[in-house]
């Protein structure tokens, strides 16, 4: 029988190690897997869709759905969660100490439809002290300048975002033009480790893990989006692959459970993993994919879109995915 040859783009992740390598094969599919950054992964794909499945920004594909006529459809597989409290950054010596102080200054990010940002954003706005509309919002790149939004921007009534194209954020922050920027990759300054450029929580794991056990939030970065016109001619695909992803999970929790051998070179990491396993999922699977595992996360990101005008109306978690991966059959 003639397989569906297919196309993912993805980034390199234990978790889907086994899908990549050919170990789990996706039933009736010919899988041809092609492993890039994620920033070029979703640029690529949300500018000219050259494969028929990727790994896309949650942000992106939350937007991208909320059209009259959505170009993609998705499987609730979360390929990447983070929390990003770490993501704000600030001047060693600056007069910036708190979130609130960020209340009335300039904050750069490097994109508005980043999921990152709309994750770190929503926290600002509802527990850290300032409102959407109460920061004027810069955009650039982290590193270099030149980088623009991949799509049209929709900032709500009331909020100012200029984009500045001849600048970094980095140079911008560190020269005093912007008091804070947001960022899911650490930035060069900051990694020189001189102090100029600090992190605004530097204790952001305690902060995250009480974010959570507050809110039953672990944000979702990036899930899997498929080409509609691909599913639509053959909508089996989609059960089909999400099942292979499950596989592949599987293989990397059996890996990461086993005592007999360091299959990562990190000591006592089964019992670290033991311990998330008790800290984030102590009443299900871990990291589970599926709409119920993750409802919580889910509407609070889907709130955020709607606030910080990502999605054009607001939506529910039914709405992203098809319904073939919203129920499973059991024997």
């Amino acid at each position: 029988m003639t397989k569906l040859p297919m196309t993912l783009a993805i980034d390199d992740y234990d978790h889907v190690r086994d899908l990549v390598n050919g170990t789990i094969k996706p039933e009736g599919i010919d899988l041809n897997c092609l492993i890039f950054d994620v920033e070029e992964t979703f640029f690529r794909f949300a500018q000219s869709y050259e494969w028929e499945v990727s790994e896309l920004s949650l942000a992106k594909f939350c937007s991208l759905r909320s059209q009259d006529d959505p170009p993609v459809v998705g499987i609730p597989v979360f390929i990447s969660r983070m929390f990003r409290h770490s993501a704000f950054y600030i001047r060693g010596d600056g007069k910036i100490k708190t979130a609130a102080d960020l209340k009335g200054g300039r904050i750069g990010i490097p994109e508005w439809t980043q999921t990152a940002t709309v994750y770190a954003r929503g926290w600002l706005h509802h527990e850290g002290g300032a409102k959407l509309a109460e920061v004027e919002w810069v955009q650039a790149g982290v590193n270099e300048p030149g980088r623009l939004e991949m799509g049209k921007t929709n900032v709500p009534d009331g909020v100012k975002i200029t984009p500045v194209s001849d600048r970094s954020l980095a140079d911008m922050l560190l020269d005093g033009e912007i008091d804070a920027m947001i960022s899911a990759r650490p930035p060069d300054a900051f990694l020189s480790g001189d102090g100029e450029m600090v992190r605004l929580i530097p204790n952001y794991p305690e902060v995250e893990l009480d974010y959570f056990k507050r809110t039953g939030v672990y944000p979702i970065m990036h899930t899997i989006a498929i080409r509609r016109d691909v599913y639509e001619q053959n909508r089996w695909i989609a059960m089909n692959l999400m099942t292979a992803f499950e596989q592949a999970k599987e293989k990397m929790v059996k890996r990461l459970s086993d005592i007999t051998a360091s299959r990562i070179p990190f000591p006592w990491m089964p019992d670290k993993f033991q311990q998330m396993k008790q800290d984030f999922f102590p009443d299900g699977e871990y990291w589970p994919y599926g709409i119920e595992g993750s409802r919580q996360t889910l509407e609070t990101f889907l709130n955020f879109c709607d606030e910080q005008g990502v999605t054009k109306r607001k939506m529910t978690p039914e709405e992203l995915f098809v319904p073939e991966t919203q129920k499973v059959f059991k024997v």
